[in-house]
């Protein structure tokens, strides 16, 4: 049976500092629910009911594009060493881009990136652990560097044509923000 918290406590910070790995969840009222795997230096915890996570340039944006129709969202965390645990956080979260007031200081809470696309303010509503006795024992070995390498390759005129290209709408075709 899972726990429910108003927000992080000590024992989830500790499994979160631990993560390499975390899932955003994220759906609008109608198609597909995206759930999205996030990785590197992405993600600060601010208080216990508040947290930011980074956006890198990727193949779709189906975050942003929800969180304009439907302001929720859910992060998971997955303990893959020896003490298993599964941890969600709930909430709802604002988008901030490049091109908002606020971009430099939410932005500046992360260390430089070419391909930075947005930011996620998530207010945490609940916090709940669960056992993640089934979750599989699996060794970290590392980040990968190919996404950063693409992003360099490619500038900032590259990175925004990229953007114009594939990161406009959601794969179910709601307009995302990015870029306008």
């Amino acid at each position: 049976m899972g726990k429910q918290f108003p927000g992080f406590e000590a024992p989830h910070l500790k499994l979160i500092e631990d993560s390499p790995l975390f899932f955003v969840g994220t759906a609008a009222a109608e198609g597909r629910v995206s759930i999205s795997p996030k990785g590197g230096d992405s993600l600060r915890v601010l208080s216990p009911r508040r947290l930011l996570w980074r956006n890198i340039t990727g193949s779709g944006n189906e975050t942003a594009g929800h969180l304009r129709l439907i302001n929720r969202m859910t992060v998971m965390w997955c303990s893959f060493g020896a003490k298993p645990m599964v941890l969600r956080a709930y909430g709802r979260a604002r988008t901030i881009g490049p091109g908002d007031a606020d971009w430099a200081e939410m932005n500046g809470h992360f260390p430089p990136h070419a391909g930075a696309r947005q930011v996620f303010d998530m207010d945490v509503e609940m916090v709940q652990s669960s056992c993640g006795y089934n979750v599989p024992f699996m060794e970290f070995t590392g980040h990968r560097d190919k996404l950063d390498r693409w992003t360099e390759a490619r500038g900032a005129d590259g990175i925004a044509a990229y953007w114009d290209k594939t990161n406009r709408e959601t794969i179910d075709g709601f307009p995302t923000g990015t870029g306008q």
